[in-house]
């Protein structure tokens, strides 16, 4: 199966039997127990007790002591490509016994179902089982630990690599001479097109995006908000012919959980302006359903708007977008309703 990747394009999926997933969960927990405790500090992606945030507050740091310049590295699609000798000669390098190499060779050899199609698989590590995470960075090691010899400022989350420096001479530099090293010893391709020599503030790392002043801040990347926006749509479509209550309660998980993840934003303006437009658009579905005029103007009325406020909003030719920031629609759906309702808050 595939999914949708947020930048575009599909990942392809191998999602393994229980059985083979039980398996895959035992030897993971045999080679994180002997390679994790020597990755490197600055490698945060699928390790225990390590996390997104703390790499992002790594990448902070870094800006605030001086490195006003990264080297943002894509991998063109990393899991697609990786190298299965060159991972393999890695793997050997600690794990002597055949038996556990050749299943974890057939695990990479694992083909993708596609349309009911058994797809041969060459190259790359099939994402949907336990033991691929730690494969990336058992192949990434090397490569953090060529960065730390360089000496370089870096934060790698799985694929996701971002090195800190303090010009952008000294970052096409680096650029230059990791996309042929990566090339040469690990068989990997930088996406030239996704990757950047810049300010921290014009890319996104991890979902967040870094604001410089008297201080550096974490705020949410705009693609971020974006997805955002595009997630609360699907979740509310305007045809339903659902309730308020009935909008809000699918809501409620998601707003929940991206609260949650994006609590690192220090710049208030954007929850709150966010706050104001999920509110704004669950009156935008609602005016929809409400459909005729007769409709909408006995539901403003049943909702203590005044007559002439109602026939107003109910005879205006503007979009639905604009009416649903029109007052009578605050007044009929105040914002004291969604949080009654259980709206969180972000």
């Amino acid at each position: 199966m595939s999914i949708p990747k947020p930048g575009g394009g599909e990942r392809l999926l191998g999602i393994p039997t229980v059985v083979d997933r039980f398996i895959q969960q035992a030897v993971m927990q045999e080679l994180q127990r002997q390679w994790d405790a020597s990755f490197s500090d600055n490698s945060y992606g699928f390790r225990p007790g390590r996390s997104a945030h703390q790499a992002v507050k790594q990448a902070q740091d870094y800006i605030g002591s001086g490195y006003h310049w990264v080297v943002d590295l894509d991998l063109e699609k990393f899991f697609d490509r990786v190298n299965h000798d060159v991972l393999m000669s890695r793997i050997a390098k600690r794990v002597t016994d055949k038996r556990a190499l050749s299943l974890i060779r057939r695990f990479l050899n694992a083909g993708v179902m596609e349309a009911g199609l058994v797809r041969p698989v060459t190259e790359g590590t099939p994402q949907g089982g336990p033991l691929s995470p730690l494969l990336s960075n058992v192949l990434l090691d090397d490569f953090d630990k060529e960065l730390e010899k360089r000496g370089l400022k870096f934060v790698r989350y799985a694929d996701d690599c971002n090195i800190y420096v303090k010009s952008e001479r000294a970052g096409r530099r680096v650029m230059e001479g990791l996309t042929h090293w990566l090339s040469r010893k690990l068989k990997l391709k930088v996406n030239a097109k996704k990757s950047a020599v810049a300010q921290p503030e014009t890319r996104k790392f991890l979902g967040y995006s870094f604001r410089r002043g008297r201080k550096v801040r974490c705020v949410v990347s705009p693609d971020a908000v974006k997805r955002f926006k595009v997630r609360v749509r699907e979740l509310t479509g305007r045809n339903t012919g659902r309730s308020l209550e009935q909008l809000i309660q699918p809501l409620k998980r998601y707003l929940m959980g991206w609260k949650s993840y994006y609590g690192m934003n220090e710049w208030p303006s954007i929850m709150r302006e966010l706050n104001g437009w999920i509110r704004r658009r669950l009156r935008s579905v609602l005016w929809k359903q409400w459909k005729t005029g007769s409709k909408r103007y006995k539901e403003l009325r049943r909702r203590d708007v005044r007559k002439d406020l109602a026939a107003r909003t109910v005879g205006s030719s503007h979009k639905q977008w604009r009416i649903s920031n029109s007052p009578a629609l605050s007044i009929a759906l105040p914002n004291q309703l969604f949080i009654k309702l259980g709206l969180p808050e972000l």
